[in-house]
């Protein structure tokens, strides 16, 4: 099975969320599954300076629409995944987020530069490509690849399967329709079934409506988009298309988020040897200034700082949390007025929190291990990555019931503590008055140490490893490209 993976983001070099994650780490569990695969990404300064001696493979001169030409340049990861940089200087070659200028605003040409990356993922999956490899399966993600399984059917004559995964249906590639023209597109493509969306242009209404399959990253996640609660406006498309739709809930990199082997922890430790946790509680505490307590949990949060992520209901709730009492540490940035209030916070209260605005790697590998628990109460999260490295870390979360969290975190309780199904804390509803007496529930349990101790052996119990999410792709792409 030849794969051509299309992704607008990749870790370690480009990442805002967690498609850089999974573009990372699922191109190599199918590998390791038999697939055969290129990953097409943009080549932006971080990824060109990775791989300085990529080489060029094709050129693209005449695209139609307002694209300048561009070059294919392939290079090898280290893990033997080939890459494909799209090389188009005046188009990528910018500092800081690959989707944001420095005022933090879109850059104006977004339209432009990933509807380059759509239409070459497009032309590479068809009859058309100027290469000797042709793939049976496109995948493409979120809304910067959705418009190549549009090119793919309408403009390039066929080719490859398609499969559009959405990753967060928030974000739908919305402009206006004056860019039509730019995009080598025109007026026949003006309609419901086209690229129209409410009188706009959107790359993720384009993908839903011609992909041959539809897939997001967990099956709660699947079900809930198809609601006007969660739908954002495309419930109906998405309705029309469930029989094509299927949720494949993520996996982590268990590599690189493993407490037994990462080396940037105070102390490993595995699920049969849980003493390195107060070693790397006590380091995390030392590292961020909070005072060297043993006598209440330390809740811990990395996160973008948005409402998404129901992160204003525990600013709210900050110093309730403090009186329980707990600590707390919080890693991430986002809407300054939620970074102002945590910055408030811990000034309130400098030895019970800490607050770091920003992001920092290994920070949030030591938050994942010395805190107690997670906090992760988001208001919709199709997937969530962290509470199952939360999870493997043996650091409970306390998470909402909602897509990907209600798919992999099991709410404590005497039967779940007895038949090792439960692993953390779910509340039912995102508020301030649920989630502080669920945290308050969490640290009556945590201060039991013989039920905390199974918990946490439930929670790293688990197998949340790419492995099975591999293999449900591949029966997917077999089943559109069948032997």
């Amino acid at each position: 099975m030849k794969v051509l993976f299309a992704t607008s983001e990749i870790a370690p070099w480009v990442k805002t969320g967690g498609l850089g994650d999974v573009a990372a780490a699922l191109p190599q569990a199918l590998v390791a599954a038999g697939a055969e695969l290129r990953v097409l990404v943009p080549g932006y300064p971080p990824l060109r300076a990775a791989f300085p001696k990529a080489k060029r493979i094709a050129r693209f001169d005449t695209l139609g629409g307002a694209w300048p030409a561009c070059n294919l340049l392939e290079a090898q990861r280290s893990d033997g995944v080939p890459f494909w940089l799209l090389d188009c200087p005046e188009l990528f070659d910018r500092p800081g987020s690959p989707y944001l200028g420095p005022e933090g605003i879109d850059w104006l040409d977004n339209h432009l530069r990933y509807g380059l990356l759509s239409r070459v993922a497009a032309r590479l999956a068809s009859h058309a490509s100027p290469l000797d490899w042709r793939p049976d399966i496109l995948h493409c993600h979120d809304w910067q690849t959705a418009l190549a399984p549009y090119y793919l059917r309408l403009y390039e004559g066929g080719g490859a399967a398609s499969v559009l995964t959405i990753h967060n249906l928030a974000f739908q590639g919305v402009f206006p329709a004056t860019v039509l023209t730019e995009l080598g597109l025109g007026a026949a493509d003006w309609h419901i079934d086209g690229v129209e969306y409410y009188g706009t242009l959107s790359f993720l209404k384009a993908g839903l409506r011609h992909a041959d399959a539809l897939t997001t990253v967990s099956p709660t996640y699947a079900r809930e988009i198809q609601t006007e609660t969660e739908g954002m406006g495309l419930q109906g498309l998405l309705q029309t298309r469930a029989d094509e739709l299927t949720g494949i809930l993520n996996g982590i990199d268990t590599a690189v988020w493993n407490p037994a082997t990462d080396t940037l922890l105070s102390k490993n430790y595995d699920r049969a040897h849980l003493d390195g946790k107060a070693v790397c509680k006590a380091a995390l505490q030392a590292q961020v200034g909070l005072d060297a307590r043993k006598d209440c949990p330390l809740f811990g949060v990395v996160s973008r700082l948005t409402a998404q992520k129901g992160l204003d209901l525990v600013s709210d709730i900050g110093a309730a949390l403090v009186d329980l009492p707990a600590q707390l540490v919080v890693l991430g940035s986002g809407d300054k007025a939620l970074e102002a209030a945590f910055r408030d916070l811990a000034a309130t209260y400098p030895q019970q929190v800490a607050v770091t605005i920003g992001f920092d790697e290994a920070l949030a590998h030591r938050i994942e291990a010395g805190a107690d628990l997670f906090l992760m109460p988001s208001r919709f999260e199709p997937c969530g990555l962290n509470q199952m490295y939360s999870l493997a870390y043996g650091t409970p979360p306390l998470v909402r019931a909602t897509g990907g969290l209600a798919d992999t975190v099991v709410n404590c309780s005497p039967a779940g503590l007895a038949d090792g199904s439960a692993n953390g804390f779910v509340c039912q509803e995102a508020t301030a008055e649920l989630i502080l007496a669920t945290a308050r529930w969490a640290a009556e349990v945590w201060a039991d140490k013989k039920r905390w101790r199974q918990l946490q052996k439930n929670a790293m119990a688990g197998d949340y490893s790419w492995t099975g999410p591999a293999q449900r792709y591949l029966q997917l792409y077999r089943s559109l490209r069948p032997a």
